[in-house]
């Protein structure tokens, strides 16, 4: 497999008012090794001090992330803090973090489908929706890596050891890793695909075949992928100068009628979508 073009993402899809998140917190992508890129995203670094909490909110992607992070008191020893890593699967609702003080996160971020050839003895739907320690998923590798990853103000410090436990655990060949790749960016590109039989005629394979393919190795169902990429659309139009034409929005993104996108939104979110786009675009 050739590697990917060597740049993170740039768009802040799945983040809910990005714009007060980046006002809080020095947030930046970086690029992993040649050998990593088929598989992963990016990596994803934050740094906070913050004089008051602050709660973050996400619609997650599709994808495992491993996450290196530490917490601590304002003005206290960085030894004194707490760290800890874990394997975060894939989420199913809104993930919300409280971010206090000070603190410090690392995050390896796969792309969907890319988790498994590191992490080959078990199904990526193992994880979903849970956040389990590092050391339950990765046995073995040797010391901790929590140090090397946290311990260094320099970004690329943190990149390299990022690298080093990854390429320490993989990635092992896996052709059917390779392939659950493929069919999740074409969900991601191509707006035409909005069901599983329409996915499943992409691919070749028949509906139980691909439910089984993403349940192994992406960690949700095909469907649940397709639904979430257009509610991360529709979470970033809302966010856009102007005022949606919602009714459009949800014909375009594949939506029975308004109503069924207003109702998902709502759900997801807590707010329907008229009032967080009032709410974003407040000064």
């Amino acid at each position: 497999m050739s590697a990917s073009a060597p740049r993170p993402r740039r768009d802040t899809r799945g983040i809910v008012d990005p714009a007060e998140l980046l006002s809080r917190v020095r947030f930046r992508r970086h690029v992993p090794a040649p050998e990593l890129r088929p598989y992963l995203e990016h990596y994803w670094l934050m740094d906070w001090e913050l004089p008051e909490p602050y709660a973050s909110h996400l619609v997650p992607h599709p994808s495992v992330n491993v996450v290196f992070q530490r917490y601590g008191r304002l003005g206290a020893p960085a030894e004194d803090a707490r760290a800890w890593a874990e394997v975060s699967g894939v989420g199913l609702g809104l993930f919300t973090q409280k971010l206090t003080e000070t603190g410090r996160v690392c995050g390896v971020q796969f792309r969907p489908g890319g988790f498994r050839p590191f992490a080959p003895a078990w199904p990526v739907s193992e994880w979903t929706g849970r956040r389990v320690p590092l050391g339950d998923v990765f046995l073995g590798g040797g010391a901790s890596p929590l140090a090397a990853v946290l311990s260094p103000e320099d970004d690329h410090a943190r990149v390299a050891a990022l690298d080093a436990f990854l390429l320490a655990h993989g990635p092992a060949p896996d052709p059917a890793a390779e392939q659950a790749m493929e069919l999740v960016d074409l969900v991601r590109s191509d707006r035409t695909v909005r069901t599983v039989a329409r996915l499943a005629a992409a691919s070749g394979l028949s509906a139980r075949s691909l439910q089984r393919l993403f349940a192994g190795h992406v960690g949700v169902g095909p469907k649940w992928v397709i639904l979430r990429y257009r509610f991360h659309e529709a979470l970033e139009r809302a966010e856009a100068a102007g005022v949606p034409d919602w009714a459009g929005l949800a014909a375009e993104l594949g939506y029975s009628d308004q109503a069924h996108l207003v109702r998902d939104f709502t759900a997801t979110i807590g707010v329907p979508p008229t009032a967080y786009a009032r709410a974003v675009s407040v000064p």
